[in-house]
């Protein structure tokens, strides 16, 4: 039977959204000519079908990408919606359904231009992650320590392993501006929750003069002879260094600070935790 292909699927930008889209597609014999999320406002010349998220069918069609192709297929679906790709739901629901036909040979077609698109779209969030694993930068305020970054691709998912068992006992946040999100992880428990705006009180003395100290230390090491601006920017690209401490102006110290809280109170209570 051919798959009707005159409509476009709507969701709630959710991975379980997505992968009820899967479902739907199999279920009614549809191939989508675009799948959108409902923020998305763009005007359609076709038919728009809203598809209900429902964890039930979720978790089938999770299940049987591993079973029906890999566990390797299953986190590439999983790390592609973490992507930048302008079409990155259409992407995966082409490769799910190569994935169906062909078995775990899939991952190896790789002049099949889905398969291509999908592991250049992945490995653009690898290399990303990779890089923020050096360049973040945590000021602490109070208890807290509080790092903000702006990364092209959705990676927090990706940091979170990292930076919860670097630092298991301390209570730490990293936003990221670009998606309005933030990694909140305390003793025990992390969670990632949606955060459209983050306000960072003043930065205290001891903060500033901990700034200093590694501004310094990194003037120090460098090696003036073997300045290589090009270099540097091609290992360190130019995007990260607004949030670098090591490239950036740290301010006059402070007249008088005492005790200062962080104003930063999330409740991780209702999210769920790793």
């Amino acid at each position: 039977m051919s798959y009707r292909t005159d409509l476009a699927y709507r969701y709630d930008g959710s991975f379980e959204g997505l992968l009820c889209c899967v479902f739907e597609s199999y279920a009614h014999k549809e191939m989508p000519i675009d799948i959108l999320t409902e923020e998305t406002i763009e005007t359609i010349l076709f038919e728009t079908k809203w598809i209900v998220t429902n964890e039930g069918k979720a978790e089938r069609v999770f299940k049987g990408i591993a079973e029906k192709i890999s566990k390797e297929a299953q986190q590439l679906v999983r790390h592609g919606f973490l992507t930048i790709h302008p079409q990155k739901e259409l992407l995966i629901l082409q490769f799910i359904q190569l994935g169906f036909k062909y078995g775990k040979s899939v991952m190896d077609r790789l002049t099949d231009d889905t398969v291509d698109a999908l592991l250049k779209a992945v490995r653009g969030l690898t290399s990303e992650s990779h890089k923020l694993l050096g360049f973040v930068r945590f000021s602490v305020y109070d208890q807290v320590m509080a790092a903000v970054i702006e990364p092209k691709n959705e990676v927090l998912p990706l940091l979170e392993p990292h930076f919860c068992d670097r630092y298991p006992d301390e209570t730490f946040l990293i936003y990221d501006q670009t998606h309005g999100r933030a990694l909140v992880h305390r003793p025990g428990q992390s969670v990632i929750i949606p955060l459209d705006e983050l306000t960072l009180p003043e930065t205290d003395n001891i903060e500033l003069t901990y700034r200093r100290l590694w501004k310094q230390f990194y003037d120090t090491i460098a090696i003036k002879e073997r300045y290589n601006p090009r270099g540097q920017m091609s290992h360190m690209p130019k995007r990260y260094w607004q949030h670098l401490t090591e490239l950036t102006e740290v301010p006059e110290p402070l007249r008088t600070i005492t005790n200062a809280n962080i104003p930063i109170s999330i409740d991780v209570s209702t999210h769920k935790t790793k």
